[in-house]
């Protein structure tokens, strides 16, 4: 037996590479067709030679470093098992999942006013996981998902029509539209006083009228209303008191404020003087309250002139008719005052 040589070294046996390690696929869930970006977090992944998605390679991949891997995942269904390759072996598995494609059906309602704030309701199918809503471009003010087929959103502020998109890990959905509309312009009421027993007729006009849900007198409905074109709506005035704002509210908001002032009824307390002749011309004044917008004054069933002095005084003349008493009242926009009685005398006699 050949002695060793004391000069050659013994080989030493080379260093075998550990296996690869993968703790984390981010995201862990992506569209059924494939082509999105996957994050692999681990270590040894110096050398990868393939990373595969269940049985398919991915798309593409490149080593970033050690620790992370950027792949395209390639299309599939369902969970798969993610690994790395590299010269020391196989990685562990960790699972990512195929999302279904969401689908949105419908939205409800499907218009609201340009300032935002409408809740809606949107039905569809495969919300699970739900990351993004959008009107056009800009997303929701908040948004819940109630189930896998129905969502509770907010409108954001908008203009025109817009598509409205649910985005998942799946991808996103078809657009259903949703309609921002302007809130109505309300330019006049004729007429702008009435009673505050109510009742009046009132016609408004202005514009975008359509679809209105509401008049209000102040903080009360009007007793009816009726819209005759998207330009005028005639409405009854309920019962009120003082100066109040009348506004019109539609889908698209609530209009400008137009005043409606409702007149006190009329009182008269006294007439000066009570008595004059029967001829016609006799100047009679009549003392109260409410005589602003006074309309007529009636001597029985006589209308006269007159001259309204201020909201407690009027100056009337009494028209000819014969000897006697008859009854004095006044109509203004609030109503028909109380009567006081005015006397005619006859001439005396030669």
């Amino acid at each position: 037996m050949k002695d060793a040589d004391p000069n050659t070294t013994p080989a030493r046996p080379s260093a075998v590479a550990a296996a690869p390690v993968l703790t984390t696929v981010v995201p862990a869930a992506g569209p059924a067709a494939g082509n999105n970006n996957v994050v692999l977090n681990g270590n040894g992944f110096t050398g990868a030679t393939a990373v595969s998605f269940g049985p398919k390679a991915a798309l593409g991949y490149n080593v970033a470093s050690s620790t992370q891997i950027t792949a395209i995942a390639p299309p599939g269904t369902g969970s798969v098992a993610v690994t790395v390759k590299t010269p020391g072996g196989t990685s562990n598995a960790v699972t990512y999942t195929y999302a279904a494609a969401p689908s949105l059906t419908g939205i409800t309602p499907s218009q609201g006013p340009s300032s935002g704030g409408t809740a809606v309701t949107l039905t569809g199918s495969g919300f699970t996981a739900v990351t993004a809503v959008t009107f056009g471009m800009t997303a929701a003010t908040s948004y819940s998902v109630n189930s896998p087929t129905q969502i509770a959103a907010t409108a954001p502020a908008g203009a025109g029509a817009v598509p409205v998109t649910v985005t998942t890990p799946g991808g996103s959905t078809g657009p259903v539209y949703f309609f921002y509309l302007s809130a109505p312009s309300l330019i006049t009421l004729t007429p702008s006083e009435g009673p505050s027993s109510g009742g009046t007729t009132v016609t408004l006009t202005g514009s975008g009228f359509t679809g209105t849900t509401a008049v209000t007198f102040g903080m009360t409905a009007a007793t009816s209303y009726t819209v005759n074109s998207p330009t005028q709506i005639t409405a009854t005035a309920p019962a009120g008191a003082g100066s109040l704002p009348v506004t019109v509210t539609t889908p698209g908001g609530t209009s400008n404020p137009v005043v409606y002032t409702y007149a006190p009824s009329p009182v008269i307390t006294g007439l000066s003087p009570a008595q004059g002749p029967t001829s016609a011309g006799a100047g009679v004044t009549l003392t109260g309250s409410g005589l602003t917008t006074t309309t007529t004054v009636r001597f029985g069933t006589l209308p006269t002139a007159f001259t309204v002095l201020s909201d407690t005084a009027v100056v009337a003349l009494a028209p000819a008719a014969p000897a006697g008493p008859v009854l004095v009242d006044v109509i203004t926009v609030g109503g028909t005052s109380n009567s006081l009685p005015y006397t005619r005398l006859s001439p005396p006699g030669i």
